[in-house]
């Protein structure tokens, strides 16, 4: 009840998994690194998870050790098929019942968040979008990239909520005063001590709160 701004992660949150864009987005990046550093098929491939795991994006390990453009390579990573995507009218009716100001948190790019809420039918219930770009390329679960919203959006941390589908990046969250809410996708296992909220599907979660 004391929640005025609700923050959702974009990627596997407001649509589900098994819609497959991440399967798109990995073999895109696995294949700038091919063409950019001159790798293997499997060597680039690794060298994508690795840097996810150490940096919070590939895309951050690429301009920490190779200069890489961002804007190049967002260009090329988020250039995919939506056509899994389709319009999600329950969930849209459920945001819209939610009182409160509706913003999203993405390391993705704005362009693909802007095409994702477009294909999903969702766009006219988020008040804001904070990209990767709007955190000078800062990933989620950094502090810097949660700081770098909280002066953009003006939210208190102590009103708020975030909710994702990675449990890591609610860890930064919960320390500065946020309520947390996990969207575990009915996955076993025992939630980390910084999530308040465990929830199976985001839809039918919302719900309840309306």
């Amino acid at each position: 009840m004391h929640v005025e701004t609700w923050v959702f992660d974009l990627d596997n949150t407001l649509y589900e998994p098994c819609a497959g864009l991440f399967a798109q987005i990995d073999a895109r990046m696995t294949g700038f690194i091919m063409r950019e550093l001159g790798l293997a098929r499997e060597v680039a491939d690794r060298l994508r998870r690795d840097y996810w795991r150490r940096h919070g994006t590939t895309l951050r390990g690429l301009m920490a050790h190779h200069g890489t453009d961002p804007g190049r390579f967002l260009a090329e990573v988020h250039d995919i098929d939506l056509s899994a995507l389709g319009p999600g009218p329950a969930l849209a009716a459920a945001l819209a019942r939610l009182p409160g100001r509706k913003v999203i948190h993405t390391n993705g790019a704005r362009v693909h968040a802007e095409r994702v809420l477009a294909a999903r039918g969702l766009a006219a219930q988020f008040d804001a979008i904070y990209a990767i770009e709007d955190k000078n390329y800062v990933p989620k679960p950094q502090r810097a990239a949660y700081d770098a919203i909280l002066r953009r959006s003006g939210l208190d941390p102590a009103r708020a909520a975030m909710i994702e589908d990675d449990a890591r990046n609610l860890e930064v969250p919960k320390v500065l005063g946020m309520a947390t809410v996990w969207l575990c996708h009915g996955r076993p296992g025992p939630a980390p001590a910084w999530v308040d909220h465990r929830a199976p599907a985001l839809t039918g979660f919302l719900a309840g709160l309306a």
